[in-house]
C-alpha cells in the first residue's frame, strides 16, 4: 500500500474505480522481449516455496508480524500488532482481521500485516494466492511484493509489486453496483512524491464478487515483464520500456512505454533514468495485511469507513501461498508463460507504463512554431489541467478569433498543450518542439488579456513552460515577460486591455527548461487563487525575428579569426595576412619549402588556436564549407596534387578530398582566384563528425609542395538560405528521373525498371515490371546514402503517383506499400490501401497514395536515415504487373 500518496493521486482516486494505488512503503539498453506463442499452453512450473496453512499457528520461518501505528504511509486507520486475536491460523487457512481497537486505542482499528523479507525472497516465478477478500466500506486488503534490498534507492525507486489489492468491497459504485473491482500495479521511477505508477483493474463476469468466496490471484514474473492473474485469467501484463534508436545511434523515442527506474550511478554518483529490467531485477519478499482506511478508500464508493462493517471485525481469509520457479529458465523466468491472444495488445491485456520518454536528438534546423493565430493548431489544443472547463473560442473586437480561459473554484492552471492524451482532433499528433536550434535568438510570445481578475486580485500570475511531459520546466512570474514601456508595467495584468508578452528562450533554459521538446505553454494565476478569473490569448508562437538563423563560421575574411588562426603543420613557417587585388583585400598567405607540411587554419589550443570547435550538425541540410584560393607558384613537382582536409574532435574523424572533388570540380589554376565549395552532408556522409570541427586545410600532397605560394580568402561555414523563411525540407526521389545519389530498383527479379514518357501531366515516369521471379520494387538509394526526414516529423508525408498498366495474373494479389532504413531493424509495410486516400489500384488509372511520416515512426521507423521506398504486388503474387510511378517525394503536408 503506497507510502505517501500525492495530493494528486489521491484526488484522482476520488474520480475513477480505476485509478490504481498501490501497497508500496520506497544506461540505457534495449532487449526485446522473446515472442511467444500465445496458442501453445505451458506447464513448466516448479513448487519452490509454499505455506498452505495447515498447521495450528502462523510458522514463524516463514512470517514475521510488522508491529505499527503508522497508517501505513497512507493515513490508514489501524495499528498493525502481532495479536491472535487479528492473525490466527485455523481450518487449514490464515484469518487476517481487523476489529475496532479499544477506547484511547492510539487507532480505531486493529489488524495485522505478514511478511516474508529475509525467510522467503524471490526474483522472477509464479506467485499465487488462494483467498477469501474482507468486504465493506474502509477495507483494504493487499497481497503484495516489496524489494528485499534497496538496491535503487528508497521507495518506490527500488520498486513494488502489488500482486492483488482490492478496496470497499461491496460497497455501493458510483452506479449504485456493488464494488467488485481487483488491482494489479507496479510503483517505480522516482523518489516520493513524484512517484510513479501503472496498473490495471478487473471484475469477474456476472458481478461476482470477491468478497463472496475464494478465488485464486497470482503474477508470473520474469525479465523484463510481469503478468497478473484471476483464477487463471491473464487481465493485465506491464513489461520494461524499450528505447527507440535510429541508424545514428541516437534515441528517439520508446517503441513501449513502460516501466523504468531512476536511481544515483556508482562511480559518477549522478542521478539517472534507466530504460530496462531494474528496478524489477531484484529479490523481493511477500506482504499479506488488511489495513483499514486511507487516502485510496476513504475517498471512493460511498466515501470514510463503515463502522458496521467493521463492528464484529472482517476477515481476510488466505487459504494458501505458493511461489513456482520456472524450469526452462530459473535464471530469468523466461519460458513458462500462461498467456493468451491479446496479453501484449495495448487494446487487451498490455498496460502502458509511465516512463518518460527520452528526449529525441535535434534535429539542428531552426524553425519556429505557431501555437495559436486566430486558427486552432490541431496538435496544440487549448487545455485545461484541472478544473474540468473546456477553453472556448471566442470573437474579440480587436484580435478576432481568440481562445478564453475561465477559472472556477476548483485548483487549475491553463494554457496549451502537446501531450496524446489531450489531443481530441483526429488530425492532431503530439507534437512536442524542438527549440534548441534557436535557443540562443529565440522567444515565447504570447497576447493576453484578461477580462475578469480573480476574486483575488493580487494573486501573483505565473508563465510555465515544461518539456518531455513533465521532466524538466521553467515557471516565472508572468510581468517578467511583459513587453511594453516601463511605466505601463504593472504587478498584475490590467484588466480590459491586450497586453504583450516574450520570455527568451535562453533564459527559459537558464531556469531548467531543456528546449528540446517543448510539451506545454501555461499561464495562469498562482494555484488556488484564480477563482473568478477570466482571461484572453491570441498570437501564441515559439519563434525568433529575421527567418531562420542557421549558425555560422568565418575563418578568414579580411583578416583572421583569432580563435581560429592561421597554421603551418610541420614546416615552421608562419603564414602572413598579405593584401591582395581590391575585391579580396587582406588574405592569408602560406609559403611552403622544403620541409614536408600541411597547412590551413585550426582552433585547438596546442597550436595557438582558441579551443573553439565549430558544431556544423545544423548545417547538413544545405549548410557548406567554401573558401576562395588563388595560386601564386605552383609547386615544383609538377605532379603534386591539391588536397582539402577536414578533421574534427581532436582528429578523431577527417575527409581528404582533391581539390577537384568540389562542387566547381576544378583544380587551381595559376594566377587565378577560384572558388571551392564542399557541402556539409558530402563531408558527413564521408565519416566526418561534423559537430567538433577544429582543422581545416588546403595544401600540395605531402611531400610535393615546394614552392607553393598560394592565398585564402572569405573561408566560411553557412548555409545559404541564413536569415530567409524557414525551409519546408523535404526530398523528390523521382519526377522525371530519379533523384541524385537515387535509382529505381527490382530487388530481385533481375530486371532493370525504365524511364518512360506517359501523358502531357506526367511526362517522364518510373516504369516497373515483374516476370516470373517473385519480387518487390521502388526507388533506393545508393550505398551509404539515406535521407533524414527528422525535422518533417509531424507534418511530413511519403507520397507518389501510381499508374497500374497491366494487373498481377493473380487479380486478387493485394498491393503493398513498404519503406526501409539504413537501420535495418526498422522497416514498416502497409496495404497500399493504407494511405490517407484509402484506394486500391484501379488499371489505367493515376492514383495519389499519401503515408504521414507520423503514422511511418509511429509504426518503427527510424525516420532519420530513409534509403528505400518500394511499392509491388505481394510476394510472390505479382507475375505480369506493369505499373508506373511518378512524383515520389518525402515532403511537407
Amino acid at each position: 500500500m503506497t507510502k505517501k500518496a500525492s495530493q494528486l493521486s489521491r484526488i484522482a482516486a476520488a474520480l475513477s474505480v480505476t485509478t490504481l494505488f498501490g501497497c508500496g512503503g520506497g544506461s540505457t539498453t534495449s532487449t526485446d522481449i522473446d515472442v511467444v506463442d500465445a496458442s501453445v499452453p505451458v506447464s513448466d512450473w516448479e513448487l519452490v516455496w509454499s505455506d498452505e496453512f495447515d498447521g495450528a499457528s502462523i510458522d514463524d520461518d516463514n512470517w514475521t508480524h510488522e508491529v505499527d501505528c503508522n497508517g501505513g504511509g497512507n493515513n490508514e486507520a489501524q495499528c498493525y500488532t502481532d495479536s491472535e486475536e487479528n492473525a490466527f491460523v485455523s481450518d487449514g487457512s490464515l484469518k487476517i482481521v481487523a476489529l475496532p481497537a479499544e477506547e484511547g486505542a492510539p487507532k480505531p482499528y486493529t489488524s495485522a500485516r505478514l511478511n516474508t523479507r529475509y525467510k522467503a525472497d524471490f526474483k522472477y516465478g509464479r506467485i499465487e494466492m488462494r483467498a477469501k477478500m474482507p468486504e465493506g466500506q474502509g477495507s483494504w486488503p493487499a497481497f503484495w511484493m516489496m524489494p528485499t534490498d534497496e538496491v535503487y534507492g528508497g521507495w518506490p525507486r527500488s520498486g513494488e509489486i502489488d500482486i492483488v489489492e482490492a478496496v470497499n468491497l461491496k460497497a455501493a459504485n458510483a452506479e449504485g453496483n456493488p464494488e467488485n473491482h481487483i488491482y494489479g500495479t507496479l510503483h517505480y521511477g522516482q523518489e516520493w512524491p513524484n512517484n510513479d505508477s501503472s496498473g490495471q483493474a478487473y471484475s469477474l463476469p456476472d458481478g461476482a464478487n470477491p468478497a463472496d468466496d475464494f478465488h485464486t490471484y497470482a503474477v508470473e514474473w520474469q525479465e523484463g515483464e510481469i503478468r497478473w492473474y484471476m483464477d487463471g485469467y491473464l487481465y493485465a501484463t506491464q513489461r520494461r520500456s524499450e528505447v527507440r534508436y535510429n541508424a545514428n545511434g541516437d534515441a528517439t523515442g520508446l517503441t513501449h512505454r513502460g516501466w523504468y527506474a531512476e536511481y544515483y550511478e556508482q562511480g559518477t554518483g549522478e542521478l539517472t533514468t534507466h530504460w530496462d529490467n531494474a528496478p524489477f531485477d531484484q529479490e523481493f519478499y511477500l506482504i499479506l495485511n488488511f489495513a483499514v482506511g486511507g487516502d485510496w478508500p476513504a475517498n471512493v464508493n460511498e466515501t470514510g469507513i463503515d463502522a458496521e462493517a467493521f463492528a464484529e471485525g472482517q476477515t481476510f481469509e488466505v487459504d494458501y501461498v505458493r511461489v513456482y520457479e520456472c524450469a526452462s529458465d530459473p535464471d530469468t523466468g523466461k519460458g513458462c508463460e500462461t498467456v493468451r491472444p491479446g496479453y501484449d495488445s495495448l487494446d487487451d491485456a498490455l498496460v502502458e507504463g509511465a516512463a518518460p520518454v527520452p528526449s529525441p536528438p535535434s534535429t539542428g534546423i531552426p524553425q519556429n512554431l505557431t501555437i495559436f493565430d486566430g486558427t486552432p493548431n490541431p496538435n496544440w489544443p487549448a487545455w485545461d489541467c484541472c478544473g474540468g472547463t473546456t477553453p472556448e473560442l471566442v470573437e474579440d473586437s480587436e484580435q478576432g478569433q481568440v481562445y478564453e480561459f475561465t477559472i472556477n473554484e476548483a485548483p487549475t492552471v491553463m494554457g496549451f498543450i502537446s501531450r496524446s492524451q489531450f489531443i481530441t482532433d483526429p488530425e492532431g499528433e503530439a507534437s512536442p518542439f524542438d527549440a534548441s536550434p534557436i535557443e540562443e535568438t529565440g522567444s515565447v510570445k504570447f497576447d493576453l488579456k484578461v477580462t475578469s481578475l480573480p476574486n483575488n486580485a493580487t494573486t501573483n500570475w505565473l508563465f510555465k513552460v515544461e518539456s518531455s511531459e513533465g521532466s524538466t520546466f521553467a515557471e516565472l512570474p508572468l510581468m517578467n515577460g511583459y513587453v511594453g514601456p516601463a511605466d505601463t508595467a504593472g504587478a498584475t495584468p490590467e484588466q480590459g486591455v491586450w497586453e504583450s508578452y516574450e520570455f527568451p528562450l535562453s533564459a527559459l533554459a537558464q531556469a531548467g527548461l531543456d528546449t528540446s521538446a517543448i510539451d506545454v505553454i501555461m499561464v495562469f494565476p498562482a494555484w488556488d487563487t484564480g477563482n473568478g478569473a477570466v482571461y484572453r490569448m491570441a498570437n501564441v508562437e515559439i519563434s525568433q525575428e529575421g527567418g531562420v538563423s542557421y549558425p555560422e563560421l568565418v575563418i578568414f575574411e579580411d583578416g583572421q579569426n583569432p580563435n581560429w588562426p592561421m597554421w603551418d603543420c610541420c614546416g615552421g613557417s608562419t603564414p602572413t595576412e598579405e593584401m591582395d587585388d581590391e575585391a579580396h583585400g587582406l588574405t592569408a598567405e602560406f609559403r611552403i619549402g622544403a620541409e614536408p607540411t600541411v597547412m590551413g587554419f585550426i582552433t585547438r589550443s596546442e597550436s595557438g588556436g582558441g579551443d573553439t570547435p565549430f558544431d556544423a550538425t545544423a548545417l547538413t541540410d544545405g549548410g557548406l564549407l567554401q573558401f576562395e584560393m588563388r595560386v601564386l607558384s605552383a609547386p615544383t613537382n609538377p605532379d603534386s596534387t591539391w588536397l582539402f582536409k577536414v578533421e574534427s574532435n581532436g582528429a578523431s574523424t577527417a575527409v581528404e578530398l582533391p581539390l577537384a572533388d568540389s562542387v566547381e570540380g576544378q583544380a587551381p589554376v595559376e594566377g587565378e582566384w577560384q572558388t571551392y565549395t564542399f557541402p556539409i552532408s558530402d563531408l558527413q556522409a564521408r565519416g566526418l563528425d561534423v559537430s567538433a570541427i577544429d582543422v581545416i586545410m588546403v595544401f600540395p600532397a605531402w611531400s610535393t609542395g615546394e614552392g607553393a605560394v598560394y592565398r585564402l580568402d572569405n573561408v566560411k561555414i553557412f548555409h545559404p538560405d541564413n536569415g530567409a523563411e524557414a525551409p519546408a525540407g523535404g526530398l523528390t526521389l523521382f519526377a522525371d528521373t530519379a533523384a541524385d545519389q537515387w535509382r529505381i530498383w527490382d530487388c530481385c527479379g533481375g530486371s532493370t525498371p525504365t524511364e518512360e514518357v506517359d501523358d502531357a501531366e506526367h511526362g517522364t515516369v518510373a516504369e516497373f515490371r515483374i516476370g516470373a521471379t517473385p519480387t518487390v520494387m521502388g526507388i533506393i538509394a545508393d550505398d551509404g546514402h539515406s535521407y533524414d526526414a527528422s525535422a518533417l516529423l509531424t507534418n511530413g508525408v511519403v507520397r507518389f503517383e501510381m499508374k497500374v498498366s497491366s494487373m498481377p495474373n493473380d487479380a486478387s494479389a493485394p498491393w503493398l506499400f513498404k519503406i526501409e532504413s539504413i537501420n535495418v531493424s526498422s522497416a514498416v509495410e502497409l496495404p497500399i490501401s493504407a494511405s490517407l486516400e484509402g484506394v486500391d489500384p484501379v488499371e489505367g488509372e493515376w492514383q495519389i497514395y499519401t503515408f504521414p511520416l507520423q503514422t511511418l515512426y509511429d509504426a518503427g521507423l527510424d525516420i532519420s536515415a530513409i534509403n528505400v521506398i518500394m511499392m509491388f504486388p505481394a510476394w510472390g503474387s505479382g507475375e505480369g504487373a506493369v505499373y508506373r510511378v511518378d512524383n515520389a517525394e518525402i515532403a511537407a503536408q
